[in-house]
């Protein structure tokens, strides 16, 4: 009994998911989602993926730390057994269906979202972090695939605040912002060759409406918030993307509208920015000349101590 007890163990813990750089990453493209909580900082998330019904337990973490107070950032303990590798019992069996009425912030790419007995916050988002740049179309299952993130909470989330301007004198379109935690910028100390951050750092997802890519929402590309700012800048060029098949050249992907998704520092909630793009810079309207010159100084408020935006100028 013992020998099958242990393969079950080692069987059921092999179904986690690959581990990604975000820390709250639960699985990848689960139906019939359920979230339960108890006020001692676990929750329970039901749900199906990949043909099989899967008990995740979630414990030991809340909010997020700064970067550098800790040598890592903060994360759960997932137990995908469903309390079995941890506790060496079915917690799930007996964990109930507790999920207080939600009256937390409004957060995008909902899924559910309780409020516990000790008065933190959990939720479940859902987003696709991995579509390919330039509007390209998928052509793996992987890369469209909704990835599901936890996140567990008390007091203010992270902040993202975003600007639209123009860049290079008004030949590009361009984005800029900073996403911050109480008041402390966001950021990692570095990335791997595939531009993944570290523990602390955050990669922000550009999506843009309506653009040369085609109608429609399309990815444009993933960047990281920026040491030791926690800013980002981004100009939309023409170019050959290298991480597309044959590095096609892709037109520069302006559109109509922006949507900016970030994943919420340490195991804070995920969070969205959406705005409308500009017109074409023209150097003679009065107007286009005031509103850059204006973003032109919140730009240089937002990236002041940065040595790679300022020279997006």
């Amino acid at each position: 009994m013992a020998v099958r007890t242990l393969i079950l163990t080692l069987f059921l813990a092999a179904l986690a998911p690959t581990a990604a750089s975000a820390s709250d990453l639960v699985d990848r493209n689960a139906s019939k989602i359920q979230l339960a909580v108890r006020g001692n900082g676990s929750a329970l998330v039901t749900y199906r993926a990949a043909g099989r019904t899967r008990h995740v337990l979630a414990f030991g973490a809340i909010n997020a730390v700064h970067p550098g107070a800790a040598p890592r950032q903060v994360r759960f303990r997932l137990d995908y057994t469903g309390g079995w590798e941890t506790q060496r019992r079915l917690v799930w069996k007996t964990f109930g269906r507790t999920c207080l009425r939600y009256d937390g912030p409004a957060l995008p790419w909902l899924v559910k979202a309780c409020r516990a007995p000790d008065g933190s916050y959990w939720a479940l988002q859902s987003w696709q972090l991995d579509l390919p740049h330039r509007g390209y179309p998928p052509w793996k299952a992987s890369q469209s695939a909704w990835e599901l993130h936890l996140s567990h909470w008390r007091g203010p989330t992270a902040k993202l605040e975003v600007w639209t301007d123009w860049a290079f004198g008004g030949q590009a379109h361009g984005l800029f912002g900073r996403l911050t935690y109480l008041g402390v910028p966001v950021h990692g100390f570095h990335t791997t060759a595939s531009g993944s951050p570290d523990s602390f750092g955050r990669s922000l997802y550009v999506d843009t409406f309506g653009s040369a890519y085609g109608p429609g929402w399309k990815r444009e590309t993933s960047l990281v918030f920026r040491n030791p700012t926690g800013a980002f800048c981004y100009s939309f060029w023409p170019t050959n993307d290298r991480s597309l098949p044959g590095s096609p050249r892709r037109p520069a992907g302006n559109g109509k509208r922006y949507r900016i998704t970030v994943q919420g520092p340490g195991v804070t909630p995920d969070l969205a920015w959406e705005g409308p793009g500009l017109h074409d810079y023209n150097p003679h309207n009065t107007a286009d000349v005031e509103y850059e010159r204006r973003m032109n100084a919140i730009f240089d408020q937002v990236v002041a101590g940065d040595k790679f935006c300022p020279t997006q100028r």
